[in-house]
C-alpha cells in the first residue's frame, strides 16, 4: 500500500484536486443560477424611492360601504387625496359611492372584477377580469384605470406581466394597517405610524371597523412628522425606473435611462 502511494502520489493528488475543482465548479454556477432566477422574478412596486417625506395611502374596496363617505369626509379635512383600489362587483353595488370618490379628487383604481386569486386565473382570464372592472370604473368616473392591486396580495410573474402589458402597474404596499383585523384603533395608529418612511405606499381598507377613528390621529401623527400625502399615480415613477429585489422603485440615473 504505501509503494502504491508512492508511486500514484502525484496522481492521486491530481485526481482530487480535479473532483474538488469541478465540485466548487457546480456549487459556484448552481448558486448563479438560484440568484439568477430570484434577480428575474416580476414584482409589483411595494413603494417608491424618495428623497422628500411624501407617501401614499390607499384604500381597497371590495365588501360593504359604511363607512366610504366619512373616509372621504376625514380626508377631505385634511386635503389629502388618496387612491381607492375597487372591486367591479363593488362598482356595480355602490356606483354613487365611486362617483362620490372621484368627484371628491380620490384616485378610483382597479381591484379586479370579482376579487379572485389572480395567480389561479390564466393569461386570457386575467385579461378579461381586469378589463371588466376597467370598464365599470370608465362608466362611472370617466377615466379608465391604470394601476392595479392583486386581490389577497396575491401574484406572480403571469399576473404581473398580464397587466404590464395591459399597460397596468401592479400596485402593492409596505405599511400594512391590518386594519381588517379589527384589533383597535390605537393598534392600527402604532401599526402605521412606526412603519412609514419615504415613498411608503399605506394600505387601509373601506368598512374596516376601526379605521374611520383611526385615520385622523395617522394622518396628524405623519403630518408632524413632515409627511405630505400625494395619490399613488402621482408617488410612482411612470418610466425609466428599476425595482429592487424588495418591490422599491427606484428612478434610473440619467446615463442608465440613455
Amino acid at each position: 500500500m504505501i509503494d502504491f502511494w508512492s508511486k500514484h502520489r502525484r496522481w492521486l493528488l491530481s485526481a482530487v484536486l480535479f473532483i474538488l475543482t469541478v465540485a466548487i465548479f457546480y456549487t459556484t454556477q448552481s448558486g448563479q443560477a438560484v440568484l439568477t432566477a430570484s434577480a428575474t422574478r416580476q414584482l409589483p412596486i411595494y413603494c417608491v424611492e424618495k428623497d422628500s417625506k411624501v407617501c401614499s395611502l390607499s384604500f381597497d374596496a371590495a365588501w360593504g360601504n359604511e363607512d366610504t363617505q366619512q373616509l372621504i369626509d376625514i380626508l377631505g379635512k385634511y386635503s389629502i387625496r388618496a387612491t381607492f383600489f375597487v372591486v367591479g362587483e363593488w362598482v356595480d353595488k355602490y356606483p354613487e359611492s365611486v362617483k362620490a370618490l372621484h368627484d371628491a379628487g380620490h384616485e378610483v383604481h382597479n381591484h379586479s372584477d370579482n376579487h379572485p386569486h389572480m395567480t389561479e386565473l390564466t393569461e386570457q382570464q386575467i385579461i378579461e377580469n381586469v378589463s371588466a372592472c376597467d370598464d365599470k370604473i370608465e362608466a362611472v368616473t370617466g377615466v379608465r384605470p391604470f394601476l392595479f392591486r392583486p386581490p389577497y396580495g396575491d401574484y406572480n410573474d403571469q399576473v404581473i406581466n398580464t397587466l404590464r402589458s395591459m399597460g397596468h402597474y401592479p400596485i402593492q404596499w409596505d405599511v400594512d394597517s391590518l386594519d381588517w383585523k379589527e384589533s383597535g384603533t390605537q393598534d392600527i395608529i402604532d401599526r402605521v405610524l412606526g412603519k412609514v418612511q419615504p415613498g411608503s405606499i399605506v394600505l387601509f381598507h373601506n368598512a374596516a371597523k376601526y379605521t374611520p377613528q383611526a385615520l385622523p390621529s395617522v394622518i396628524e401623527g405623519l403630518i408632524r412628522e413632515g409627511y405630505s400625502f400625494v395619490p399613488i399615480s402621482e408617488l410612482i415613477y411612470r418610466e425609466n425606473y428599476e425595482l429592487d429585489h424588495t418591490g422599491r422603485q427606484i428612478p434610473c440615473a440619467p446615463s442608465d435611462a440613455s
